[in-house]
């Protein structure tokens, strides 16, 4: 661009950009939060039979199989992988809980990578604010684990640690929607990365046997996952206080440690999902 295109642009004023990630309309942005969750949930069964028994079958079938290969197989979570006193079933219930977690967990954070992309017409087209966009994608597989997952014991810190999750996971979405934008390639990573989270956090493989395997060092390194995290303290507040919870085995600090992480990746990605909300329609 020469220097005469360059003033001549310069004297028509600042460049315009588009919506900002949030808005000062609070009432509005979640009543489009909401609606779009709701209206995508309805369009993902749209036309299935079976409609939402789909969402329920998927934890279970993958719950059967993991079960029957690790456990009935395997003898994962019996005998000396249990823990002290604790009856062998539990190992199933743990891991049930686990899985529906996981499955929220991905679901929020894999959907949210092209979902910026794939409402290229809403964002192109109509302004409200982008941060919608990937919180609408959270809501709706928090529809799903809010559903599936049944208090029984200790209830009263289910809403804290589905919370906790909830923030790592708006955070992950936020930071993957916004780059996806920019870099195709963050799909097919975080598909890989999806999969070693899910290996690397106690779904499986029981917290009980990790210790057994690996230095005390190495397994506080372990729970500094933050999804190794909350799945322990799931199992402990939820299914079974024989296991242990995250504070046994991490100490306090290292729970403090655990939640600043989950904090600090949410403020990653709202900074980065605020800084490309306004040139999003331009660089789809």
């Amino acid at each position: 661009m020469s220097v005469a295109e360059t003033q001549f642009y310069e004297s028509l004023g600042r460049p315009i950009k588009g919506p900002e990630a949030l808005t000062g309309d609070w009432s509005r942005f979640w009543h489009l939060t909401f609606n779009l969750a709701r209206t995508e949930w309805k369009l993902r069964f749209f036309g299935s039979v079976l409609g939402y028994f789909w969402q329920l079958v998927r934890p279970l079938l993958l719950f059967s199989v993991l079960y029957l290969f690790f456990t009935v197989i395997g003898h994962v979570g019996q005998g000396p992988d249990a823990a002290p006193g604790q009856p062998n079933h539990f190992y199933g219930m743990q891991m049930l809980g686990s899985i529906v977690l996981f499955t929220f967990f991905a679901e929020a954070t894999g959907g949210a990578v092209s979902s910026v992309l794939d409402r290229e017409a809403l964002v192109r087209k109509i302004q409200f604010p982008r941060m919608v966009i990937p919180l609408s994608i959270v809501l709706g597989a928090l529809f799903a684990v809010v559903s599936g997952v049944r208090p029984m014991l200790s209830w009263l810190e289910l809403p804290l640690i589905i919370a906790l999750l909830a923030v790592f996971a708006t955070g992950l979405a936020m930071l993957l929607s916004s780059l996806y934008v920019y870099f195709r390639d963050v799909a097919p990573i975080w598909e890989v990365i999806s999969q070693i989270l899910f290996y690397c956090s106690p779904v499986i493989v029981p917290l009980t046997l990790v210790q057994q395997r690996l230095s005390p060092a190495l397994v506080k390194l372990y729970m500094l996952n933050p999804l190794a995290t909350i799945f322990q303290q799931f199992r402990h507040a939820m299914i079974n206080h024989a296991a242990p919870g995250a504070a046994a085995i991490l100490g306090y600090g290292g729970v403090l440690a655990v939640v600043a992480i989950v904090f600090a990746v949410f403020a990653l990605g709202f900074v980065v999902f605020n800084r490309t909300a306004p040139s999003v329609a331009e660089n789809l």
